[in-house]
């Protein structure tokens, strides 16, 4: 893979936690080193979701997750803005379509509409992204 791609939060995420660290994270993470990758505007939400709970289920103290955070805030992702209805007309017929959450819909449908990979963890939005003919950053 020589250009960008989609992030979801799951790789996102992971990055945070030492023992969350995959071969397909570290590999990722690696690609951000001359690549960018794009995202949808729920990545934010979902980033600080995960690091609110782990702060939360002591996972992670206070210091650790402004750490992530500003390890985060030195890659290269963009986060995308489009208008409200216009995302849900393309995003529930995703979810639908492929019994995913409207979050991960929001991830294949920026793929799709890009022609871009998609880097994640998650099984079920891996499984959608090839039934779409979708490639995984692998």
């Amino acid at each position: 893979m020589s250009g960008p791609f989609v992030l979801d939060a799951s790789l996102a995420v992971s990055w945070c936690f030492r023992d969350e660290i995959t071969p397909l994270g570290a590999h990722v993470l690696a690609k951000l080193e001359t690549v960018h990758a794009i995202a949808p505007a729920v990545l934010a939400f979902e980033l600080a979701n995960g690091l609110t709970l782990a702060q939360r289920r002591r996972r992670i103290t206070l210091a650790e997750q402004q750490e992530c955070l500003e390890k985060l805030r030195q890659l290269p992702i963009a986060l995308e803005q489009r208008p409200l209805f216009w995302l849900c007309e393309r995003i529930i017929p995703l979810a639908h379509k492929f019994r995913l959450t409207a979050y991960d819909a929001a991830y294949l449908e920026l793929a799709i509409r890009e022609a871009l990979p998609l880097a994640t963890l998650d099984g079920d939005l891996r499984q959608a992204a090839l039934q779409a003919g979708i490639p995984l950053v692998a």
